[in-house]
């Protein structure tokens, strides 16, 4: 709560007078004891102390259960050598806390759509062994002045005191450059407010954001990573490992050469490549062949090309 009271305070300096005194009306509402009632609903089940909308309690993060979380990344090497660093150190955690030393705990991920930004979230909260919570930019965002800033600071709280892999995917929505021409005060105060949680936050969990848009996000927002990891497209060597992962299941014609196969999909992002390998499995297993064929291959991919 202490940095929503600095926004009410600015806003006081301001003179918007009628803004501080609604924000502390939100303010007053979220420390006021709950009824017997509503507490014994939310301190019971997994969902307990999520944080929620004040205006109309619709629920600002969801929870991924660790049975859903995705693991398996087919990466670079250099990719993959970042992500086993961050989950070394945060297993050392305590060990380098004795050497006044601190883990990585604010990852940024970044590149093209359908990289496997999202994915590298659920790897590293599963790696990790902490619940993944994703933001809802739904709810979170409010056409109410000051409202957005509020709302991001209850999420961050909530992290702080439940350790969890906090996880904000397409950052760019609320962490855009301010100055922009067409930006609002709205715009500048939620970047701000995001700058300063980031900054001050000291939980025993990670804070992960993911952007397609890396280029436009403020300046100073990259100066609270402690690790930005670009996640390109694969390469052929990881198109080639990811058509035999994603079909380990089936058995496939022992003609099919997945190393001269993958260079015709050079260019197609994880996301692409991983559904051509599930297409082409489901049309094998539909025409009940026992094995999957190039054409099943040059079928499914021919259809990706034709949508994306």
């Amino acid at each position: 709560m202490a940095v929503c009271k600095h926004i009410v305070e600015d806003e006081k300096r301001l003179g918007h007078t009628t803004l501080a005194r609604e924000l502390e009306k939100s303010l007053d509402a979220a420390n006021r004891p709950k009824s017997p009632t509503r507490q014994s609903t939310l301190t019971t089940g997994s969902l307990a102390g999520l944080p929620a909308s004040r205006r109309d309690s619709a629920p600002l993060i969801q929870v991924i259960e660790r049975d859903r979380l995705r693991h398996h990344m087919v990466l670079q090497p250099e990719v993959e050598a970042r992500f086993h660093r961050i989950e070394k150190e945060y297993a050392a955690r305590s060990r380098l806390a004795t050497h006044g030393l601190h883990a990585r705990k604010r990852i940024l991920l970044y590149g093209p759509p359908g990289c496997g930004k999202s994915l590298g979230a659920e790897r590293l909260a599963w790696a990790t062994g902490l619940p993944l919570h994703k933001v809802r930019f739904d709810t979170l965002i409010s056409s109410y002045f000051g409202e957005t800033a509020l709302n991001l600071g209850r999420v961050f709280e909530a992290a702080a005191a439940r350790p969890c892999a906090l996880f904000l995917d397409e950052c760019d929505t609320i962490a855009r450059a301010r100055g922009d021409r067409n930006d609002v005060g709205e715009v500048s105060r939620v970047v701000n407010m995001l700058l300063q949680l980031l900054e001050d936050y000291q939980g025993d969990g990670l804070v992960i954001a993911a952007t397609n848009h890396y280029e436009s996000l403020d300046k100073a927002i990259y100066r609270r990573f402690d690790e930005a990891v670009e996640i390109p497209k694969p390469g052929i060597e990881e198109i080639a490992r990811l058509l035999k992962v994603t079909l380990a299941a089936l058995d496939v014609e022992p003609d099919i050469d997945f190393q001269s196969y993958a260079g015709s999909l050079d260019g197609f992002s994880f996301s692409e490549v991983e559904r051509i390998a599930k297409n082409a499995s489901k049309r094998c297993v539909m025409s009940n062949r026992k094995r999957v064929t190039l054409d099943d291959l040059e079928t499914a991919a021919h259809e990706v090309k034709r949508h994306f």
